[in-house]
């Protein structure tokens, strides 16, 4: 009884003196935690004002040319009350298009390699999973010289067509979505797994009846905010044939000039002219609005599909 009491103390003991060294009392810990925690709001404070300021002041602009017009008409440089950026969104939807059947099966496949059949302890899988860390953050210009190298020119030689830009936006994001894929297989517990083996089912068959319909939200959500980033990127296509000035829509994925939202939008807010201003401005919230509804829709999929285990 006298070794369980003084057990008991000193496990109290001990949990009194983590406590504090939590708290921070008695060496100034609280008023540091405070003003770090003061630093992190006026930080978030900082960067929703910022974020609040562009959007009133593009929607205040280019709020009269939210029309029909818009969408319907080519660009113009002689008309610039009706001209429109109809060329700007089709270009916009192939290079999507061609980015989300590019690089979602390669990046969800190459993720279920890694993270289920991968042998972790050979040189190459530290090597691929190395390089695929560092390609995330590697800047977007880099991938654009890439693509201009390999892609327009070079090797596959695909000359400057929405599908050059379909795979040089593809690279950019494949590290991300690899990187996503994987956490949210990682996140199934391994007794769904066990589970299923147990009943006789094969490993093949276990992750795509068990593993993959259970990571679905996260899946889909990765894959979503990925394109989204795509969605904004400029630098890249322009190094891979998307023109500031095209007058018509793209014959297809490999003929034609094309060009996307931000490159028009580029284009627009670098006239000195101020209906070209209000033109990018508009640009700017249609692409705004683009993107806020990919955002809630990744958001839609991950509290639909969400298991709680």
């Amino acid at each position: 009884m006298r070794t369980a009491r003084r057990n008991t103390v000193a496990v109290d003991a001990a949990r009194q003196v983590t406590l504090s060294q939590l708290d921070g009392s008695g060496r100034g810990g609280k008023w540091k935690g405070k003003v770090f925690s003061a630093v992190l709001v006026a930080c978030i404070v900082i960067a929703v004002a910022t974020l609040a300021a562009v959007l009133l002041h593009s929607f205040v602009k280019g709020f009269p040319r939210i029309d029909l017009n818009l969408i319907r008409n080519m660009p113009s440089s002689l008309d610039r009350t009706t001209s429109g950026m109809q060329s700007a969104i089709f270009g916009t939807i192939y290079v999507m298009v061609g980015v989300a059947v590019t690089v979602v099966p390669l990046g969800v496949s190459a993720a279920i390699y890694l993270e289920e059949f991968a042998d972790k302890n050979r040189w190459y899988v530290r090597f691929i999973e190395l390089n695929i860390q560092n390609l995330a953050a590697v800047p977007s210009i880099v991938f654009g010289i890439l693509g201009l190298a390999f892609i327009a020119r070079g090797p596959l030689s695909l000359g400057f067509v929405a599908y050059a830009g379909s795979l040089t936006l593809s690279l950019l994001v494949l590290p991300t979505i690899i990187l996503t894929t994987r956490e949210a297989i990682r996140a199934v517990p391994s007794s769904i797994r066990q589970a299923s083996m147990a009943l006789g089912a094969t490993q093949w068959r276990t992750i795509w009846k068990q593993v993959l319909p259970s990571s679905v939200p996260g899946i889909a959500t990765g894959t979503i905010l990925s394109l989204s980033r795509a969605i904004g990127e400029t630098a890249p296509l322009l190094l891979v044939g998307a023109t500031v000035f095209v007058t018509y829509n793209p014959d297809g994925f490999f003929s034609g000039a094309f060009t996307t939202l931000p490159t028009q939008i580029f284009s627009w807010a670098t006239r000195p002219q101020d209906e070209f201003r209000i033109l990018a401005a508009a640009g700017i919230i249609v692409l705004m609005a683009v993107l806020l509804a990919m955002n809630s829709f990744a958001i839609w999929i991950r509290n639909k599909f969400t298991t709680e285990w």
